[in-house]
């Protein structure tokens, strides 16, 4: 009897370990390469839970589109944070009780220990990223751009640009090209003044765009010859740069940087583990590891500490984080509330703008 019972209790145990998993939505590319090392391959060697990663080029549009479904087959997704708070308000996450959240390495309660913003009711931030101009080297032998006001400068700086096609962080950019501090953008952009001054300076190169929508596309654009120029995301440039060696430059003046949430959808099939692999990945020792494979910012102060050194063993990793305190000059943070009551009709304008 007691042998059966054994056999029972153990095969009830191997049953729950087959059920238990986790599948992550992230961006793919360099990011979701960097996540894979840093996250998802020691949540499974610490748990022995199954976890895999599938690629969007924005996870937040099909996690959207999975939830109002009720047809919602991942647990953990990676959005940015103004898409974070509004399928929160919407009701299609999870809240993430913040007990859950481990301390820091020194001991410090988490809630001290995150950045500011870093955690919100539905979300917890992994890094700050930073949207950034980046350009290639090789095509400006003599005197290299400084400044974001020389992305604008086809004359001086000649050559084809690189454009997100989307309002979001464009219209912050073609501001500051056009002389409006960090600091006064957003109180500069809710205005209909404002709104005007920032197409009319896109205006000015709208003829040698051209629009890209995958992270993966600027680094490519800029290795193939098709732009001099382009807006980009940190991390992809960097990996382009050091992994493959690129020519690439990235252009810190008028950076504009934001968390990355880690989010749990509403009826996420796997509840349980994806709350496990929350609170793993965004420890101390996740969020530093995360850093050594891509050059976003850790968002805890103990992630932080000390020398951080890229996975190569020797290439230092501060001067090319968004949070490098000499690269955050001229930088402006993402307003999350500005983008959360005005992302649909300037994406409507936007659009508007392009077919024009």
């Amino acid at each position: 009897m007691k042998k059966l019972l054994l056999t029972t209790v153990i095969a009830s145990s191997m049953a729950v370990a087959a059920q238990a998993e986790v599948v992550v939505l992230s961006w793919g590319g360099a990011y979701g390469a960097a996540e894979v090392e840093a996250h998802v391959k020691p949540f499974i060697e610490a748990t022995g839970i199954k976890t895999t990663m599938i690629d969007a080029d924005n996870p937040a549009t099909p996690l959207k589109a999975q939830t109002e479904s009720g047809n919602v087959s991942v647990d953990v997704a990676l959005v940015e944070y103004a898409d974070a708070v509004r399928l929160c308000d919407e009701g299609l996450l999870e809240e993430i009780d913040p007990d859950l959240l481990l301390p820091g390495s020194d001991g410090t309660p988490a809630m001290e220990d995150f950045l500011p913003g870093a955690v919100m009711d539905c979300g917890i931030s992994t890094d700050l990223w930073a949207n950034v101009i980046a350009y290639d080297a090789s095509q400006f032998p003599g005197e290299k751009p400084t400044k974001i006001a020389d992305f604008f400068d086809l004359e001086k700086f000649p050559g084809k640009r690189g454009v997100k096609k989307a309002p979001k962080t464009v219209l912050e950019m073609a501001l500051m090209a056009d002389g409006v501090p960090a600091a006064e953008v957003y109180d500069v952009l809710s205005t209909d003044e404002g709104l005007d001054r920032a197409f009319a300076k896109l205006d000015t190169i709208k003829s040698n765009v051209i629009w890209w929508e995958a992270g993966a596309q600027p680094p490519q654009l800029l290795a193939d010859g098709e732009v001099s120029m382009s807006t980009a995301y940190n991390g992809r440039i960097f990996n382009a740069a050091i992994e493959e060696g690129k020519p690439l430059v990235v252009l810190w003046d008028g950076q504009v940087y934001e968390h990355e949430m880690y989010v749990v959808p509403k009826g996420a099939p796997h509840l349980e583990d994806a709350m496990k692999y929350i609170q793993f990945t965004t420890s101390t020792e996740s969020l530093r590891r995360q850093a050594q494979y891509i050059s976003y910012g850790p968002t805890r102060k103990s992630s932080n500490a000390g020398e951080i050194l890229y996975k190569d063993g020797k290439t230092v990793m501060g001067p090319h984080l968004p949070t490098y305190p000499a690269n955050m000059v001229n930088a402006l943070e993402t307003n999350l509330d500005f983008w959360v009551d005005n992302d649909s009709e300037l994406n409507e304008r936007f659009n508007a703008w392009l077919a024009n």
